[in-house]
């Protein structure tokens, strides 16, 4: 009896795919949102050090915008043209997740940006390596994560009411990021492409989210907030 024949793989993805300007566009106004926002957070740190580490961070936000921005000059894209169909996602997610406590803030710098870059280093694996490149550099940990870490995590180590409140804060931003990932794929028919092409098919985007949620939980262990 022959061999079945080899099941066809996914065609690669081209560097031109019209998704890849849409990824760089929605990662550049997430750059600039998270810029702006830990500038403004950082009046909620009880100490300098806390005021310093934030604004830093939003310094590291900051230089990774500009990369997304000459990426989409190169490709012949407007920025600002380019960032304008995600900014009412995105503002929305950080409306409804707007932090009223330094703990807060310090929980959604770790696991809110996390769930995100979870999401797009999945995207970027399968990428042609001159884009993926690209994006894998502006989702780097900024070198601040411990300083979050250490901050949580003596914070919540005697304080269950701090915990619990915490660990539902973290869920939140867990079912908000979900829902607005799922939004901007809904509105914008070339990056879902690009999705479900470094997914394989929509089961595949189910099994994501199911990754990054597994990825969530192992965050807030880390934050001693599990």
């Amino acid at each position: 009896m022959a061999a079945n024949p080899p099941a066809p793989s996914t065609p690669p993805i081209a560097a031109d795919h019209p998704g890849v300007p849409e990824l760089f566009a929605v990662l550049a106004y997430g750059e600039i949102s998270a810029f702006y926002r830990l500038a403004e957070e950082a009046q909620l740190a009880p100490t300098l050090e806390g005021r310093v580490a934030l604004a830093k961070m939003a310094a590291a936000e900051m230089n990774h915008f500009e990369t997304l921005e000459t990426a989409l000059t190169e490709r012949g894209a407007d920025p600002y043209e380019a960032m304008a169909p995600f900014t009412e996602a995105l503002d929305a997610y950080h409306r409804s997740t707007n932090p009223s406590t330094w703990l807060e803030s310090m929980v959604k710098a770790y696991v809110g940006d996390g769930i995100a870059a979870d999401f797009y280093r999945e995207v970027a694996d399968v990428l042609p390596e001159e884009v993926g490149v690209i994006v894998r550099d502006v989702l780097a940990e900024t070198g601040h994560s411990q300083f979050v870490v250490e901050q949580v995590r003596n914070a919540v180590q005697n304080d269950r009411k701090s915990r619990d409140r915490l660990a539902l804060w973290g869920r939140r931003l867990l079912g908000e990021a979900i829902t607005q990932a799922q939004f901007v794929m809904a509105q914008r028919d070339e990056l879902t492409e690009l999705v479900i092409s470094s997914t394989g098919d929509l089961n595949g985007i189910v099994a994501l989210f199911d990754r990054m949620q597994d990825s969530h939980t192992e965050r807030m262990a880390v934050l001693g907030l599990n």
